[in-house]
């Protein structure tokens, strides 16, 4: 008897539409990058079977309808479009359209199987946005200290009201973290594991628990190639390569 052959799909995401590519069929379609659509994309592609669905991280974009396929129990991941791009050169597409890149995020998931990866709970992506508002008003801080010292009078009054503002905010936002996290037991638990190790504060411990939920469930050279402190390898026959890290999970990257 013949196996069912496995069935790979990848949706391209702009903020208005999705392209949708599969896998070996070569079946293509579109549709709105909108709530009204899911019901019936879900649907066709619930028939599908699909071994694995494959999206670009597109800075937030993709973010409801990953939901709506986690949702509905579909094996979906999201991947860097760096890796996609790579791809794409490694195997000869060098032209771009959204139905193309839809093709070669299909080809991408039948060919390197990214793992489907949980979807975040409502606490884990209210933890998530708490961590990404304190960095961005920690990153505006810097911006208008180093603006403070090129201006001259009035103008620096105003920049010095906002720096205060700011201050409070992110005093606010820490405040905020430390609660929400006392409040999930599990949390809690590894916050403090985290703590207890010389050198983590109370920062990346919340950075890790928000922006890394993968600690703990992939070994060390999983976990370092996945935050991008591994040092990789660049050897070629008698020559040996200086080792450098590379891609990874800027946010903990820069915290660590």
């Amino acid at each position: 008897m013949t196996s069912k052959p496995e069935v790979f799909v990848g949706i391209d995401v702009s903020k208005h539409r999705l392209d949708i590519a599969v896998r070996p069929s070569g079946e293509t379609w579109s549709v709105a990058n909108a709530p009204e659509a899911f019901g019936p994309l879900l649907k066709r592609l619930k028939a599908l079977h699909p071994t694995l669905i494959v999206l670009e991280a597109t800075g937030g974009l993709e973010a409801a309808v990953v939901a709506e396929l986690a949702h509905a129990q579909l094996p979906v991941a999201v991947v860097n479009p760096k890796r996609v791009r790579e791809f794409g050169r490694a195997s000869g597409q060098l032209a771009k359209t959204d139905p193309l890149d839809a093709n070669l995020l299909a080809h991408f998931a039948e060919a390197i199987r990214p793992p489907v990866r949980p979807l975040p709970t409502a606490e884990s992506e209210r933890l998530a946005s708490l961590v990404t508002r304190r960095r961005q008003v920690l990153n505006m801080l810097t911006a208008e200290r180093n603006r403070q010292q090129t201006v001259l009078g009035a103008m620096r009054e105003r920049i010095a009201t906002h720096i205060t503002w700011l201050e409070g905010e992110a005093q606010a936002l820490d405040e905020e973290l430390r609660q929400f996290i006392k409040q999930t037991p599990a949390w809690q638990a590894t916050d403090e594991l985290l703590q207890s190790v010389p050198g983590v504060g109370p920062v990346l411990s919340m950075t890790l628990i928000a922006d890394l939920p993968e600690l703990g469930q992939l070994d060390r050279q999983e976990i370092a190639a996945l935050v991008g402190v591994a040092p990789m390898n660049r050897d070629s026959g008698h020559k040996r390569g200086k080792r450098r890290t590379q891609g990874g999970r800027a946010s903990v990257r820069n915290v660590l």
